[in-house]
Parts: C-alpha cells; sequence; structure tokens
C-alpha cells in the first residue's frame, strides 16, 4: 500500500538508507554480500563492515572484476549487492554487466549512485546521462530509479529475493519525502502523484520535485496536470501509460538523462504502436556532465519546474489548437 506524506521536508540520505537496510537484510539471510568498489564511504558501508567482515567485500578500483565477484556469487547461490557511481557501474564494465549477469542469467542487485547531475563536483567523467539506457539495453534486466528514502528502503528489500538483473539508481544524499514510511510499491507499476485532465507530466528520481512544483504552477494558470511516478522504467507500465494518453491531449517526460534510451525513449517506445500521441522530452540533449551544484547543473540541462512550465504552456495551447 502507497501513503503519500503531506510534509515537505528532506528525507535522510539515500546512503545512510542503504547502510541501514544492507545490514539488516545481512543479518536476516546468510547469502547476502555486499561488494564496493573502494567507496564504501561514500556508501558509508564502512560504518557496518567491521560487524560483517566477511559479507562486505572493497574489490578496489576495479568494477570490471568486481562485476565478475557478483557473478561467481550468485553462480554459489549468493545474492549480491553491488554499489559504485553509476557510471562505474555502467558505462565502464558494460561487458561483463552484460554477458556475466545477464547472458549468464545470475542474479545481482546493482545501485548506481549519484546519477546525472546528482554528481555535481566530481564533474563529466563522474556524471552518466547514459546509464539507464545502457541497462535497458539488456535483456529481461529491471531498471529503476528510486523517488526517495522510503521507496529506496523497500525496493531494497523486495530486490534480495528477485531474479535476474536489477538496476537501481539513486542519489545518494537526501531527497524530498513524497511517500510515507511504511509503504509498498509494486515493481513494474507507476504511480499516480496528482490526477489531472490536460497534461500528463511523467518522471523519476529527484526531477519528480521539479515536476510537482509545475503542477501546483500549471494549475494557478487553470491547467490540470496529472504527474507520474514511473519508478520503474523496465519493465514500464504500459497500461498506466496508455490511459493517460488517452485521457491528456500531450504527455511531457522529465528525466535526469539523456532523452536518448531514457525514460522518453521508453514511453514512446510503449505508446507508439498502439496509441501514437504528443510525447516532448526534456532532460539532457547531446551534452556531457560538468562541473556545478545541482541547482546551477539542473538550470543550465533545461531541468527545472519553470523549463517544465514553458513546455506545457507552448505545446498544449499548440495542440488544442490543431484540435
Amino acid at each position: 500500500m502507497i501513503k503519500f506524506t503531506d510534509k515537505h521536508e528532506q528525507t535522510v540520505e539515500l546512503r545512510t538508507v542503504y547502510a541501514k537496510t544492507l545490514a539488516e537484510l545481512i543479518k536476516s539471510d546468510d547469502q547476502v554480500v555486499a561488494l564496493e568498489a573502494d567507496l564504501s564511504s561514500a556508501s558509508t558501508t564502512s560504518k557496518i563492515m567491521e560487524l560483517y567482515p566477511n559479507r562486505i567485500i572493497n574489490c578496489g578500483i576495479q568494477e570490471a572484476n568486481m562485476i565478475g565477484v557478483a557473478a561467481g556469487l550468485s553462480l554459489i547461490g549468493m545474492k549480491p549487492f553491488v554499489h559504485s557511481f553509476a557510471p562505474f557501474v555502467s558505462r565502464r564494465p558494460y561487458d561483463q554487466v552484460f554477458l556475466s549477469l545477464g547472458y549468464a542469467n545470475l542474479s545481482a542487485t546493482i545501485i548506481g549512485s549519484d546519477g546525472g547531475v546528482s554528481a555535481e563536483h566530481n564533474g563529466g567523467t563522474h556524471m552518466p546521462f547514459e546509464d539507464i539506457a545502457l541497462y535497458r539495453a539488456i535483456p529481461n534486466a529491471t531498471v529503476m530509479e528510486m523517488s526517495d528514502a522510503v521507496m529506496f528502503e523497500d525496493i531494497l528489500r523486495q530486490s534480495k529475493d528477485r531474479k535476474g538483473l536489477n538496476y537501481i539508481r539513486i542519489t545518494r544524499k537526501d531527497m524530498l519525502a513524497i511517500y510515507e514510511k511504511g509503504s509498498s510499491f509494486e515493481i513494474g507499476k507507476g504511480i499516480v502523484l496528482k490526477d489531472g485532465f490536460d497534461v500528463t507530466i511523467i518522471s523519476t528520481g529527484i526531477l519528480l520535485e521539479e515536476a510537482l512544483k509545475a503542477h501546483d504552477m500549471l494549475k494557478e494558470k487553470g491547467i490540470e496536470a496529472a504527474v507520474l511516478d514511473l519508478f520503474t522504467i523496465k519493465p514500464i507500465d504500459h497500461e498506466l501509460l496508455l490511459k493517460y494518453a488517452k485521457k491528456t491531449s500531450l504527455i511531457v517526460t522529465v528525466e535526469n538523462h539523456n532523452i536518448i534510451g531514457g525514460l522518453y525513449s521508453a514511453v514512446s517506445e510503449s505508446l507508439s504502436p498502439v496509441y501514437p500521441t504528443k510525447i516532448l522530452p526534456l532532460g539532457v540533449k547531446e551534452q556531457f556532465g560538468q562541473v556545478g551544484l545541482r541547482p546551477y547543473l539542473k538550470e543550465f540541462y533545461g531541468l527545472t519546474a519553470n523549463h517544465i512550465v514553458d513546455l506545457v504552456i507552448k505545446n498544449l495551447s499548440e495542440t488544442l489548437k490543431k484540435g
């Protein structure tokens, strides 16, 4: 059951959620093991290493080897959780992920932290706008981006016993609280945060906060916007998408990712064969990352509530005129 919170406050840091939940999973299940690529301090798993020295393995700065270790552990019945910064568990060891886990039909949960502009001061080399696209291209992989700390904890618990390859994209730091503690989420099903009949705004992760702000701004202008949280990007919730494609005359996807291969692509691929409708992307376009604080980066890449509102107003009016 999902409950929404009306407290507009920040959650605890998601890296803290990861370490705490991981410790509980390790304690309750002797098959759970966690792998790090010399980033235990960044994920705060260093705090629980002393408690479980044989269950948290630092593989060093050898991400491809870490994936191989995860595959070996999965092969003998262990349940590996693998963490590193998002570019270092996607584009750097992609061949190993694709073959050793995906092709081999093994099970592992991979957490890619600080995707997109969340990387901030680490800059362009650490700022992946393509990780979701890469994981979507692996047959049968499940690809998710977390909306807040409550969701992350629940999905971590569910992932422990899930078969196959799971990719979970997070920001390490705090997020806007959207869901009440105790909420349970169904992987593969989207969530209606706000209902509306003029336009549908679809988002995930840190940009849900901007989508919700845009909803309020549009409401002041007499525009009723639905806001959907499609935290599972693969497999995508086709039924929910089809419902809102029929209900509203315009869909806008908002993502902290390249518009090629991410949320926009997933939504378009789902709807275009059965119900072609106007879908507009708001995301990163033919750009690399850079150093900067999150507010600056959001503005630079056009990922703010103001950008959403401008895009909706311009195109909604054009759509209505043609209609």
